[in-house]
Formats: structure tokens, sequence, C-alpha cells
């Protein structure tokens, strides 16, 4: 893979990861809130009572899935890295280049 795509990969990888973090992630804050505030966990719905959870379970599953998030967007910066430290600016054939130096063979005369 050329350097560039790295980059475009790492960009897209680090927006997959904070738009999971955003839409997957609201549902763990009011689980966190529940688990400081009070000493049980309540999944609330709208049309039966509320009923009980575990919240160490939760949090497990929120710590989880924090640690899924952050290997996702650790993964993007890795391929942005490789593709900064890349030289495929410096990898030109001589007879690609064109301008001053290069070999150009459409000299007609």
């Amino acid at each position: 893979m050329s350097d560039i795509r790295f980059i475009i990969v790492g960009v897209l990888t680090i927006t997959i990861g904070f738009i999971f973090l955003g839409v997957y992630g609201e549902e763990y804050t009011e689980y966190t809130v529940q688990s400081k505030e009070f000493s049980d966990c309540y999944e609330f719905q709208d049309e039966s009572q509320p009923s009980q959870l575990d919240c160490n379970k939760i949090l497990q599953d929120k710590i989880l899935f924090f640690l899924a998030v952050i290997g996702i967007i650790a993964g993007g910066i890795l391929a942005l890295i490789k593709g900064m430290k890349g030289n495929w600016d410096q990898r030109v054939k001589p007879e690609d280049m064109v301008g001053p130096g290069g070999s150009d063979k459409t000299d007609s005369d």
C-alpha cells in the first residue's frame, strides 16, 4: 500500500472510532451515573417495570467497549504515523520525473 493510502485509512479509522464512541458509548453514561449515585442499576423501559441489572457486569462491558474503541483509534494513529514517515515522495523513478533535472523525452527539434 502506498503511504498516502495509510494516511487516508488512518483518518477514516480514527473517525470511525470516534463515531462508535459517540453513538454506542452514550448508553453506558446512564449506568455509570446510576452506579456512582445509587447502589443498584436499573434498566428503564417504556412499557414495563424497571428491571434490576448487575452494575459490575455493565461496568465491565463499558471497559471492554472503551478498550475496543481505544484499539480502533490507536490503529488509526499507527496508520497515520506510518503514512507520515513514509518516503513515497522520494521514490520517484528517474523516467517519471518532469521539470528541471528530469529526463524529458518529448523534445522535438
